[in-house]
């Protein structure tokens, strides 16, 4: 199998070219070797979480500064509005299908054994086998309380597990004297996989932003700290399966969920239509049996 960086991107939406150049350009041919797709136009991987956890921990343990982002219908729509939000997803080195319409998305352009990759259920196995190797972890992101909450609910679940860094930054954007701080103290706690929970697109252009600048694998969860610290209750599994955890969460937070739900999920759907028609056409047309037959 080829890697996705040695792929390029085509009209059918295989993926994928090597990334644009994000924090000071990154070989990402080293990246996990899955199959991957565009999806139109962002690099979602067909990762498991048994494939995700193993490449993560395998480079904490060689100290590599890496990226990996948590991906939902929302990032595409708003990579597809902001090219610098999709070179930063693009250059990601890991991209997981958290969301069932991915997941559908990417069985509908070949990939048989896609399989859906949440925030919180990623976050608590890398935190399981963390703990059962010696690899220690931070918190970035979200409230004092939450990552109180966290960091205790984590802890209690894997008692082995060390948090070397808990913080909480200010909502504000920082100084480039507070990032540089922030940064510091990082690098100091000796962080090997900093779970990142700021929300998107916020996390992912965080991590962009700081790849090579700390030495540790950032991963951006987002939600997963609300879930794992009790403060947030997930779908049901059998809306989680069906692609309907969208509306268990737009009945529980309507005024600030809607646009995303009521606008993004459409456009996405028919921006998705719009490439699978296209790949069909250009299957068609590089089909000789077609084009013979369309010239009688």
């Amino acid at each position: 199998m080829r890697r996705p960086s040695e792929m390029t991107q085509g009209s059918s939406g295989s993926a994928a070219v090597p990334a644009p150049t994000v924090g000071g350009g990154r070989d990402r041919t080293r990246a996990v070797d899955v199959p991957a797709r565009y999806i139109v136009g962002m690099r979602v991987d067909a990762v498991t979480y048994e494939d995700a956890t193993r490449t993560i921990l395998k480079w904490a343990r060689t100290r590599q500064s890496r990226y990996v982002c948590v991906a939902s219908v929302n990032n595409v729509i708003w990579s597809r509005d902001d090219p610098d939000f999709l070179a930063a997803m693009n250059a990601a080195d890991i991209v997981t299908p958290d969301g069932m319409p991915l997941v559908w998305a990417l069985r509908l352009l070949g990939v048989n054994v896609a399989e859906r990759v949440t925030g919180p259920v990623l976050m608590d196995v890398i935190c399981q086998e963390a703990a059962r190797v010696g690899i220690p972890v931070g918190l970035y992101g979200s409230t004092e309380d939450v990552i109180f909450d966290l960091r205790r609910s984590l802890q209690m679940r894997h008692p082995t597990l060390e948090v070397a860094l808990a913080e909480a930054p200010p909502f504000r954007s920082l100084s480039e004297e507070a990032l540089e701080a922030t940064r510091s103290r990082i690098i100091a706690s000796g962080v090997r996989i900093l779970f990142v929970g700021l929300g998107a697109p916020k996390q992912e252009r965080w991590m962009a932003d700081n790849v090579m600048h700390v030495p540790c694998v950032m991963v951006g969860v987002g939600a997963a700290f609300d879930v794992l610290a009790g403060h947030t209750t997930r779908a049901p599994e059998w809306m989680q399966s069906s692609g309907l955890e969208w509306a268990f969460r737009l009945a529980h937070e309507p005024r600030r969920l809607w646009r995303r739900y009521l606008i993004g999920n459409p456009r996405f759907a028919a921006l998705f239509t719009h490439q699978l028609l296209v790949r069909i056409a250009d299957r068609r047309m590089r089909d000789p049996i077609v084009r013979r037959e369309g010239t009688r």
